[in-house]
């Protein structure tokens, strides 16, 4: 059995691997091994782990396999429905798993059926989100107003007694904690994006010069584009934000490291879905934008609330940066994971997006 395009394939009709990429539950084929040989786009969204990572190991080397899914394998079959799985990885799913073995020929098909998909990958609206948004609006109003006035009183108070040094202070101080509130602030934004198909390349271009001439200065950024790639569904302004904001985010993880180096890559997946908030069906998310860096990753307790707002694993930080990034990905239909991958690991912030007039 092959799965490369152009192996197996229906009878005037596609190869099995564009048959199972199509499937929007989570599908792991493996060989008589047991060894993985392909995992669809559904599967990577749900394990937060690429296909390419996953091909040559053992389902074993992925998933922590429940008792009960081991000794009824013999069987040739098996259903666990409502089940904890554990990926090697260290995250948590809640999954109907489902086996099928292929009829002499020792092949199965693993399906994983994820009833949590709208808490793992930021979809929908999180009780954390809703809450900033009502303290940021409640902050925006309670205090920047007085804000302004203790400013222009440390002015005045400069400009008077001649003295600078404590009065700097106060004002440096008011506009760091009014910096703070505008970006609280942005989570309260609920005007609709002005989505348009556009071509992503001079906008990556732009978000790079960004970069390069400020925050990721001496940072090695490489490109890995897909050249065919449509026009994507897009609000211009929000995407820039977006990937500043993740080239940000890797570019501070990347402190201090000897060789930082960060890629931006984009791909066209076919056949990826998923549903951008519960209760919403799937739909086509094939464009696939990631910015990877090889800085040490999130801590393992704090990696899977990566987008919840309050939440950084940085001494300095406030933990606004993802959460928004996850709103602005959202407001444009698509998603946003992260994840580890390859080997040494690398850092992955990968964004999904429907292509313009899918």
């Amino acid at each position: 059995m092959a799965l490369a395009r152009g192996g197996l394939r229906v009878e005037g009709g596609p190869a099995a691997a564009e048959l199972f990429a199509a499937l929007p539950v989570a599908v792991l084929v493996l060989d008589p091994g047991d060894g993985i040989v392909f995992a669809n786009g559904a599967c990577e969204l749900l394990l937060n782990q690429s296909d390419r990572s996953m091909r040559g190991l053992g389902l074993t080397q992925v998933l922590v396999l429940p008792e009960e899914f081991v000794r009824g394998r013999e069987r040739g079959g098996l259903a666990l429905l409502d089940t904890d799985l554990v990926t090697r990885r260290g995250h948590r799913i809640r999954v109907d798993m489902i086996e099928a073995m292929l009829p002499e020929s020792g092949w199965r098909v693993v399906t994983l059926h994820d009833a949590s998909a709208g808490r793992r990958h930021g979809v929908g609206d999180r009780g954390g989100a809703r809450a900033a948004m009502g303290a940021a609006a409640m902050l925006a109003h309670e205090i920047k107003n007085p804000l302004s006035g203790i400013r222009g009183a440390a002015q005045l108070l400069a400009d008077e007694s001649g003295e600078q040094e404590l009065t700097g202070l106060i004002t440096t101080e008011v506009d760091r904690v009014a910096a703070l509130i505008d970006r609280m602030q942005d989570f309260t934004d609920t005007r609709p994006p002005a989505l348009e198909g556009a071509n992503i390349y001079p906008l990556l271009a732009h978000a790079k010069r960004l970069a390069q001439a400020g925050f990721a200065r001496g940072v090695t950024i490489e490109e890995r584009f897909d050249p065919s790639l449509p026009d994507v569904l897009i609000d211009r302004d929000r995407f820039v934000q977006v990937m500043v904001n993740l080239m940000k985010n890797a570019a501070e993880a990347l402190q201090g490291r000897r060789d930082p180096r960060m890629q931006i890559s984009t791909a066209y997946r076919h056949g990826m879905s998923a549903s951008t908030a519960p209760g919403r069906p799937r739909q086509k998310l094939p464009i696939e934008i990631c910015v990877v860096d090889n800085g040490p990753g999130a801590p393992a307790d704090i990696a899977e609330h990566l987008f919840e707002p309050f939440v950084s694993g940085k001494p300095e930080g406030q933990g606004l940066g993802l959460p928004l990034v996850d709103k602005l990905v959202r407001d444009m239909g698509g998603i946003v994971a992260y994840a580890r991958e390859g080997e040494p690991e690398w850092t992955v912030l990968r964004i999904l997006l429907p292509r313009a007039g899918s």
